[in-house]
């Protein structure tokens, strides 16, 4: 018989197998079944390998430690990173668990801040086909595209058109990385066995002149398309979506800010879909308020929120935020009027001429500001902001390097002991300000997270751990929990349970160390908390009839692929 969801089965004496039909090379090229040196001698014998592998046949063990050898090896971050994804074409039940073992030293490697040098060069060291590029020319052929695919059930697609890459904007056909290293973190986090997941690019071309006149360039060397083009283009690619995977979730991922918030509204009832940029980001930096407000002692609706950058990420905090606010107890007026967000003009006030529609509704009116001293009429900086208005949390999504400053984080202590100062842009050198010094200036008061990875900081005898506002705390639960619960649609409030599950997975040594976040090792237990929590609550709302009178943990472990070989049975 049959158990779980990925061809194991138990024979008459109950033990464990899977069976295989592959055979000789062509098991050997199967990344997803392929054991390499570990097939056993019986199996090499039954499926054709004798010979064609070393004769000595290696433990798992003794796998690990030669591929964590070959990583140790490698010099520089993105020779890491080729490595581990040349293992991951491979064989990828050694991939991941590999990454199980070293999650905190890998992750940033799979990932940010690794992932976008890798889209930079992506052209220039591309190895192996992965995923899908959908192109003008291809896009009604997607289904006959999808029956090359080993894995035929296709749970959740990362899409992107590449345009809006971390903080380093558009990477034309480089953009692969990123729906590859996302899924990566489906599979680490939240278990979702490798041959159910999708990665794709939407290459409509490139604005990147430096692409274009790049002869190595693998994408298509003609300027985006735009406007109406566009928008059929994105219609499209969702209808065959919906026809061809019909079971999937779908995670637009750094789309540019328009699209983002576009795609987003115009689809999110078609299928089950989510933005990471947007939901994702917003999500984990709730929890971490949540956390900071642990420390402090206070509550949400206590504080002042800035928000410096009013991209896809930063509209997406303040989106989340208002939510937090509301569940506990703001009126919708009050949740507002408590978030202020600012762009390259400044404060997004209501009577700009060409408001875009997404920075609409945290638009202040200019009243507001009557009284205040500014340099420039008609514009408020940041410095302007804090110095006239009693902000107590700062958050960073501008992608502008070293834009908090002394002045900044020391006059919002004049309004709080305990500023909460979020510097999140990625990567490293787009950070708002280093930790260390917002230590300093704070004389270690400042409540401090990152969205790139930082070492621990000692001051005045204190050691801080660094937080690291990661979205891979939030995505991997949410799409598990969407998965599982079978959902039409996924929901904001989805996102909101989320963020106050993940600060539920905040130790007290944590908050001992001023971090208001847990440790990326931690990641298969936060997210198996998150989808837990998710499911618990559609279940108590009755918000999806086939999870009534279910075991969640039963479910959720069905649904979880583990990183182990299985004995292999020829049919």
């Amino acid at each position: 018989m049959t158990i779980g969801k990925y061809l194991r089965w138990k024979d008459a004496q109950g033990k464990v197998f899977r069976p295989v039909s592959l055979t000789g090379t062509e098991l050997l090229n199967d990344r997803t079944l392929n054991k390499s040196t570990a097939f056993t001698q019986e199996e090499r014998e039954a499926f054709q390998l004798t010979g064609l592998l070393p004769p000595r046949v290696q433990t798992f063990d003794d796998q690990l430690n030669r591929v964590y050898d070959g990583f140790r090896s490698a010099s520089t971050d993105i020779e890491k990173y080729l490595f581990l994804r040349s293992l991951q074409d491979r064989n990828e039940t050694l991939f991941y668990a590999l990454l199980s073992r070293h999650v905190e030293e890998m992750t940033p490697i799979i990932y940010t801040p690794t992932v976008g040098k890798a889209c930079q060069e992506f052209s220039h060291r591309y190895q192996k086909a992965r995923g899908l590029y959908i192109t003008e020319e291809n896009i009604n052929a997607m289904g006959e595209m999808s029956r090359h695919f080993m894995g035929k059930d296709i749970k959740i697609i990362v899409v992107t058109d590449s345009q809006g890459i971390l903080g380093i904007g558009d990477q034309g056909v480089g953009g692969m990385g990123i729906p590859i290293g996302k899924l990566s973190l489906y599979t680490l986090g939240a278990g979702i066995h490798p041959a159910h997941c999708l990665p794709i690019v939407l290459d409509v071309g490139t604005d990147n002149q430096e692409l274009l006149d790049d002869p190595m360039y693998l994408g298509i060397s003609r300027k985006r398309l735009r406007g109406d083009a566009y928008k059929r283009f994105i219609k499209a690619f969702v209808k065959q979506v919906k026809r061809h995977f019909p079971k999937a979730v779908l995670q637009w991922e750094d789309f540019s800010k328009a699209n983002a918030f576009n795609n987003l509204s115009d689809y999110e009832d078609s299928l089950p879909s989510f933005n990471d940029d947007i939901q994702g980001t917003g999500s984990v930096v709730l929890a971490g308020i949540l956390g900071a407000c642990k420390i402090k002692q206070e509550r949400l609706v206590d504080q002042t929120y800035v928000i410096y950058g009013a991209g896809a990420g930063g509209v997406g905090v303040a989106d989340q935020i208002y939510a937090g606010l509301l569940k506990e107890g703001c009126t919708h007026h009050s949740a507002r009027a408590k978030i202020f967000i600012l762009d390259s003009q400044g404060v997004v006030f209501d009577d700009r001429d060409g408001l875009e529609d997404y920075k609409r509704r945290y638009a202040k009116p200019r009243s507001i500001s009557a009284g205040w001293h500014a340099a420039e009429l008609g514009k408020i900086s940041l410095t302007e902001l804090i110095n006239n208005h009693p902000v107590t949390v700062l958050l960073g999504a501008s992608g502008i390097g070293g834009s908090f400053t002394s002045e900044h984080i020391q006059k919002m202590m004049e309004y709080t002991p305990r500023p909460i100062i979020f510097p999140l842009s990625n990567p490293t050198a787009n950070c708002e300000a280093i930790p260390e010094a917002i230590y300093h200036w704070s004389d270690g008061q400042a409540i401090v997270a990152t969205g790139s990875p930082f070492s621990d900081v000692e001051y005045n005898g204190h050691q801080y751990r660094i937080g690291q506002g990661n979205n891979v705390f939030i995505f991997p639960g949410v799409g598990l929990a969407s998965i599982v619960s079978q959902t039409e649609k996924i929901t904001q409030d989805m996102f909101t349970t989320a963020s106050y599950a993940l600060a539920e997975c905040v130790s007290d040594e944590d908050i001992a160390m001023g971090c208001i976040y847990p440790r990326i090792s931690a990641l298969k237990t936060v997210s198996i908390h998150v989808a837990h929590t998710i499911l618990t609550q559609m279940q108590a709302t009755d918000a999806c009839s086939y999870l009534r009178n279910k075991d969640l943990k039963q479910v959720l472990a069905e649904h979880m692929w583990e990183p182990v070989y299985l004995p292999y049975r020829r049919v």
